[in-house]
């Protein structure tokens, strides 16, 4: 399939899988914590769609690969799938229910964090073309140590980390934050046997992590 018409069909899918996640469970449209939601992580998508398709359409096929050669990184995604499944039903469900009740400036607040979470793995997208869906080296593939991979090794996953945690509080849900917290452990396994993946096959990778010590957090881990 046409790279521009495969990356467009799987944007179009988000919103609709999206909106079913949220809305169903919600029984009702008038929930504008899940439109504010979808607007914040949509709205940047379409830009980072846009951008790596003129700059950088490589980048986007190996987006696009979804099938993992690590057997332990596929049940490390069999894993996460349930986490988020699970996750986005929640807040849905408490806002049918009425279980939590979430000030709108914290949900605003949220919001921000979820677009500047977001926004991390972008910059990271554009300092790393090899930062694929799939853990694998590939031919050509170099170490890179620039921009946000000068502070920690795994920028991506911080904003990834960012974006999940305070998923439920933008979407004016307390009930659902532990299940998003579990997206933690996820994470932490999944860098794990990332790094062990690299160290054995990219060339300069071991040097790289005794240079830069911290692999999520500076200071911390």
């Amino acid at each position: 399939m046409d790279l521009k018409l495969k990356a467009m069909l799987a944007f179009l899918a988000a919103p609709i899988l999206l909106g079913l996640f949220l809305f169903v469970p919600a029984g009702t449209l008038d929930y504008w914590e899940a439109w504010a939601y979808m607007a914040i992580l949509l709205i940047p998508m379409l830009f980072v769609v846009l951008y790596f398709m003129k700059k950088d359409p490589e980048f986007l096929k190996r987006r696009m690969k979804y099938k993992e050669k690590e057997a332990r990184q596929d049940l490390i995604i069999k894993a996460g799938g349930i986490v988020y499944f699970v996750g986005f039903l929640i807040p849905g469900l408490d806002k049918r229910f009425g279980w939590s009740s979430v000030p709108f400036e914290i949900i605003i607040i949220a919001d921000i964090m979820v677009f500047l979470g977001y926004a991390l793995i972008f910059l990271t997208f554009k300092e790393n073309s090899y930062a694929g869906r799939t853990v694998q080296v590939e031919k050509g593939q170099k170490v890179v140590t620039t921009g946000p991979y000068s502070i920690i090794r795994h920028p991506m996953y911080l904003g990834t980390l960012l974006l999940y945690i305070l998923t439920p509080i933008a979407l004016g849900s307390y009930i659902a934050v532990p299940i998003f917290l579990l997206f933690i452990p996820v994470i932490i396994f999944r860098i794990l046997n990332e790094e062990e993946v690299l160290t054995r096959e990219l060339k300069g990778y071991k040097e790289y992590c005794i240079k830069t010590k911290y692999r999520l957090l500076p200071f911390i881990w």
